[in-house]
């Protein structure tokens, strides 16, 4: 949401655009909890608690007169005031609703649902915005939040077009120079009102700095309500550390075009795009956005499946993608997909971003994104179709199939609750 009025700190409020009212005036000090109505935060209402007398305002209210102004202003508007006078806390009940959009035609996939990169893309933009947000909370270098690691993303129901897409992000964790956000995803039926749960996920940010965008800033940090709270990010922070070390490993791989490949072997499926990254791909600071990459990587992954059991597919889940290097402006990346492993109704397709210069031919290509993503197979009519099975061929695909047999029994335990117990 953007406010269209300015006030200086300490001096009087401003009145509404568009009101009659004088600037409001006096002392007191507000302090808001966002709640579900006003951001789809988790605390249950907004609180305001003011003075009566006319003082100045203590430390840590630069905005005088913001509690009289609470009688007369929206939630929403008010919290945008508490946001910019520097008054609401740091609190990891603090979501950041991203604007509603409805969805169009241009939004949908060869099945007529909303492409699985359309939504991955609006889920990185919305915990962009929450996370350079909270890193420039405080004075200091200021800094833009840049995508490094999205855990497994769940696509729970397909998002139909004409539904408007609610995109709300949380902050649940920092570390001292990373964010954790959790995202959801609703859809809601504009003609009869209904909302659904259609995507959740996790999202880790670093800030980079203005001045020079390979310099990682410290995250400043937040208030949690519960020790437990932090205590359980930390292990969330030391697990997905983990797991991006052991992924560099795979950074080498490099995807083989084969001629005259049998069906259903990986050779005949997998796919590549090239892309030139364009102004429009980029931030202002000239490097890609994260959600365009994941948008890239999940239509080469539609591709592979789509090859592989020429029938409608649609993203069933995301497993980590990792970040492991920036694309900047005016490279030339090869988004490469292969197919790793399926089961009776769920195939497994491992996509690899790799970058280049064009133009400085001494930079060498490297290894920018990696992920594995999950797609089902469907009738016309919408229902789940067996898959044809894979046939791994060389031992490193056999060897790749296995890993991904291990990820599919992993992710089967958790859903039916029924994890094995570490050992």
């Amino acid at each position: 949401m953007r406010l269209a009025m300015q006030h200086e700190p300490g001096g009087p409020l401003p009145p509404p655009a568009g009101s009659s009212r004088q600037p409001f005036e006096g002392g007191g000090c507000a302090t808001g909890r966002l709640g579900e109505k006003a951001g789809q935060g988790r605390g249950g209402r907004m609180s305001v608690h003011s003075s009566r007398a006319r003082r100045p305002a203590p430390a840590g209210c630069p905005a005088p007169g913001l509690a009289r102004a609470s009688r007369s202003l929206s939630p929403v508007v008010l919290l945008s005031l508490l946001e910019h006078s520097g008054s609401l806390p740091r609190r990891l009940c603090c979501a950041n609703q991203s604007p509603q959009r409805i969805m169009r035609p241009d939004d949908a996939n060869v099945a007529g649902n909303v492409h699985g990169g359309t939504i991955l893309k609006m889920i990185e933009e919305a915990g962009a915005i929450i996370s350079t947000r909270h890193c420039n909370s405080q004075n200091g270098e200021r800094c833009v939040a840049a995508l490094a690691r999205v855990e497994r993303t769940d696509f729970l129901s397909p998002m139909c077009i004409g539904e408007v897409a609610h995109v709300s992000a949380e902050i649940t964790y920092t570390s001292k120079h990373s964010v954790e956000v959790q995202v959801n995803v609703l859809s809601e039926n504009i003609l009869t009102g209904a909302k659904k749960l259609t995507n959740k996920a996790t999202l880790w940010y670093v800030p980079l700095s203005l001045k020079n965008v390979d310099k990682v800033l410290e995250v400043p940090p937040v208030v949690y309500s519960r020790q437990e709270q932090e205590e359980e990010g930390r292990k969330r922070y030391e697990a997905q550390k983990l797991e991006r070390m052991e992924t560099k490993w795979r950074n080498g791989d490099i995807v083989q075009p084969v001629l005259n490949p049998e069906p259903n072997t990986v050779s005949y499926s997998q796919s590549s795009l090239i892309h030139l990254v364009g102004p429009s791909d980029c931030t202002l600071h000239g490097f890609v956005h994260g959600g365009v990459t994941m948008k890239l990587m999940d239509e080469v992954a539609g591709i592979v499946a789509a090859r592989h059991c020429k029938t409608n597919i649609v993203t069933a889940s995301v497993d980590a993608i990792n970040f492991h290097d920036k694309i900047r402006k005016g490279f030339v990346i090869t988004i490469s997909g292969r197919m790793t492993f399926t089961s009776n109704k769920s195939m497994e397709i491992e996509v690899l971003v790799d970058a280049d210069h064009v133009v400085d031919s001494s930079q060498k290509r490297y290894r920018a994104a990696s992920a594995f993503f999950t797609y089902v197979s469907l009738s016309p009519e919408g229902r789940s179709l067996p898959v044809p099975q894979l046939v791994p061929e060389t031992e490193d695909e056999k060897k790749r199939f296995e890993e991904g047999k291990g990820r599919y029994l992993q992710m089967k335990a958790k859903r039916q609750g029924h994890a094995e117990p570490q050992p």
